[in-house]
């Protein structure tokens, strides 16, 4: 690919809802730039952006794909992002690389959930946004509808460019409301022409509203226009340049992929009126506790950004990054501040789907992939050496579901962890982690569709299969009075045997204070040297099981007295007696079954609020209070019962039409309140009785 100026590199994100038309749309853009033959499509998995095999086989997008092709005088590096709400991480990932965002509206279906997300994300990124209205060619499509939508979700900023021309299977073309042109297409190539007639009136209308947005961008605009000076359309591309660099302008444009109408105009508006990397806000980048702004300059210092990492089954790790700073050629030598390792970058690659080509240099603002950078993960900063500068990436969003998996067979035991690493450097939405307490191994992800995705990869990229279980929440237990006991370990088998006496006394602490052990014996009752072994054999009783069979926690252990033999005594016939006396003690203190409480906090429309709330009481939330969160939007906080929400994303999703968002955290232990208990104690006395070994209610 030919070398570019930074000043004319576009990086665009396409974003929006699942079946909006993104991949569609990056195809039609890549065929217009004459980069392919044909086009291909979603329903025969022949797209270049969806390429892995479970996009193919499922006919949607689950990772973002870098499209990059030359358009004229521009590079345009498109970033085709999935819209299922599950890989939504991924769109997040996209738009911190980017310039610009595409958002992708479908004008059957309008606005809808993910619409709002990608607007939510782009404004979060501090990035300018406009909107493609695509299947104008569809039946029960409508302009005028989805444009209505638009501007009641996103605001008056919200300005149509184009007028289209026919209305679904009648759709031929666009009427362009800056220069009063119509363009009519025919086999995807445009002629222009004059607006016809039944267009005029209302495409006057309409331009003059636009002028009217358009000319606030700029006050001595403004002043003249208010005179009655109407600027002429090359100021109005300047003007509107400028609105949407500084995102007070959000233009609609509109068009059919597949068909090609609008499509060239789109590309042409992303040249024209694209923020280049150079107009963004500089890059502000840390070392240390110092901060500072780097600009987008290709003279400056190398300096660049992992956004993305692919596995590629031939050529291993790929890494896409964004230039911030400098120019990269092949073999520059980075360090890498996280793992203070340096990384040649052997080769830079231009990628186009799964296809690349080499690439002799890369500027500053441009985006490219890097093959087999070994110690580079997603989010990672490359700096020259003795550089040590690291960009602070935003916080991902916490998994939203966990599932309990093991490997279907022994062999694959070994392999399974570190299968899951490989995929979690991959996918940072994505949490692996082993839980001791229940003996389970948890995955943590976005929701259902996610979480299917990474047991697929698992199979396919490492040969490791998977079942999935329910996941074991991990109850405790506690004491709620005092109480005494002594534990005698005495055995003979022939020569020295084992003898120890402890006596101890135990008592509840307050929720959350853990485990205390005391030593008041006196008299030599018991040797100091076996006081630990004794210590040692609460702790374990504690960690193995209460009366319930769950550990126990809370608790202030005392040894006061016990006894031993000059010759039989040991460390281990300590232990054992410590370890039967608390069975023995908790066994008389009134144990009580303790369950985790998770704090919530579920962020809805207000619409929604009563829904939620509803069904929150249903499970046992005590809720802690309401606030007003962003866009009107309503956030409830409440305490709950961690067993009552193991599964809420789904539920929620259902709950508000997938518009509905949370986050959730380990907040306390509590008793679990006795009907429940009793149920819990049922099944868990069957799963034991069972033949699989694994208690339900943990």
């Amino acid at each position: 690919m030919d070398k570019y100026e930074a000043k004319n590199v576009r990086n665009i994100v396409l974003a929006g809802h699942g079946g909006s038309g993104k991949t569609t749309l990056t195809e039609a853009l890549a065929l217009r730039a004459g980069v392919i033959a044909r086009a291909g499509k979603v329903e025969d998995g022949s797209t270049i952006s969806d390429f892995e095999p479970e996009e193919t086989r499922r006919h949607m997008s689950i990772s973002t794909a870098l499209v990059s092709f030359p358009y004229g005088s521009c590079k345009l590096n498109i970033l085709d992002t999935p819209g299922f709400p599950d890989f939504a991480h991924e769109m997040a990932a996209a738009m911190t690389a980017v310039e610009m965002a595409v958002i992708v509206v479908s004008g059957v279906d309008g606005v809808e959930v993910q619409t709002e997300a990608a607007w939510r994300l782009a404004a979060a990124a501090g990035i300018p946004r406009m909107f493609f209205i695509s299947k104008l060619d569809k039946e029960r499509s409508s302009f005028e509808r989805t444009v209505a939508e638009l501007r009641q979700t996103f605001g008056a900023g919200v300005a149509p460019l184009e007028l289209p021309i026919g209305e679904e299977g009648g759709f031929r073309g666009v009427a362009d409301l800056l220069t009063d042109a119509a363009y009519t297409y025919s086999d995807g190539r445009a002629s222009a022409g004059p607006v016809p007639d039944e267009l005029a009136q209302i495409e006057h209308r309409v331009h003059d509203n636009l002028v009217e947005g358009i000319v606030v961008a700029d006050d001595a605009l403004t002043e003249r226009y208010l005179e009655g000076d109407v600027p002429a359309s090359g100021e109005l591309a300047s003007a509107l340049a400028k609105g949407v660099a500084e995102a007070t302008v959000f233009p609609i444009v509109c068009g059919s992929s597949p068909r090609g109408i609008g499509v060239d105009r789109l590309a042409d508006l992303i040249c024209e009126i694209g923020p280049s990397p150079l107009e963004r806000p500089p890059t502000t980048v840390r070392a240390g506790d110092t901060v500072k702004d780097v600009p987008c300059d290709p003279e400056g210092p190398p300096l660049a950004l992992v956004f993305k990492t692919m596995s590629d089954p031939y050529i291993g790790r790929i890494s896409l990054l964004k230039v911030l700073s400098g120019t990269i050629r092949p073999d520059t030598v980075l360090t890498n501040p996280r793992s203070h390792c340096d990384e040649r970058l052997h080769a830079l690659q231009a990628m186009r789907g799964k296809e690349s080509e080499p690439v002799m240099q890369s500027v500053a603002g441009d985006i490219i992939a890097v093959p087999k950078l070994a110690h580079t993960v997603t989010g990672d900063t490359l700096a020259p050496k003795g550089t040590p500068v690291v960009i602070d990436s935003p916080e991902p969003e916490e998994p939203a579901l966990s599932i309990a998996v093991r490997p279907r067979s022994t062999a694959d035991e070994d392999k399974l962890m570190n299968a899951l690493n490989r995929l979690q450097e991959e996918d940072p939405a994505l949490n692996v982690r082993r839980v001791d307490e229940t003996h389970q191994t948890i995955l943590s992800g976005a929701g259902e569709a996610h979480l299917a995705i990474v047991a697929e990869r698992l199979q396919r990229k490492f040969g490791v299969e998977v079942t999935t279980e329910d996941l074991l929440v991990p109850y405790r237990e506690t004491i709620t009075q005092p109480a005494e006991a002594e534990g005698k370990y005495k055995k003979q088998t022939g020569g020295h045997g084992q003898f120890g006496v402890a006596s101890i006394r135990i008592a509840p602490l307050e929720r959350g204070a853990g485990f205390v052990f005391s030593d008041e014996v006196v008299g030599g009752a018991i040797p100091r040297q076996f006081i630990p072994a004794v210590e040692k054999g609460v702790r374990e009783a504690l960690a193995q099981a209460g009366a319930f069979g769950h550990p126990v926690c809370d608790i202030h252990v005392t040894c006061y007295d016990g006894k031993y033999h000059p010759v039989d005594s040991s460390e281990m016939s300590f232990k054992m007696a410590g370890s039967l006396a608390l069975k023995e003690a908790v066994a008389r203190a009134h144990p009580v079954l303790l369950e985790p409480i998770s704090r919530i906090e579920v962020t809805m429309p207000p619409e929604h609020q009563g829904e939620v709330l509803g069904d929150l009481s249903a499970r046992r939330a005590r809720v802690q209070g309401t606030e007003t969160a962003d866009e009107g939007w309503h956030t409830v906080i409440a305490l709950v019962p961690t067993a009552e929400v193991l599964r809420y994303a789904i539920d929620l999703r259902s709950l508000t039409a997938g518009r509905g968002r949370f986050r959730i955290s380990h907040d306390h232990y509590d008793v679990v309140p006795s009907h429940i208990a009793e149920k819990l104690t049922k099944t868990s006395a069957m799963a034991t009785s069972g033949s699989s070994g694994h208690s339900p209610g943990r």
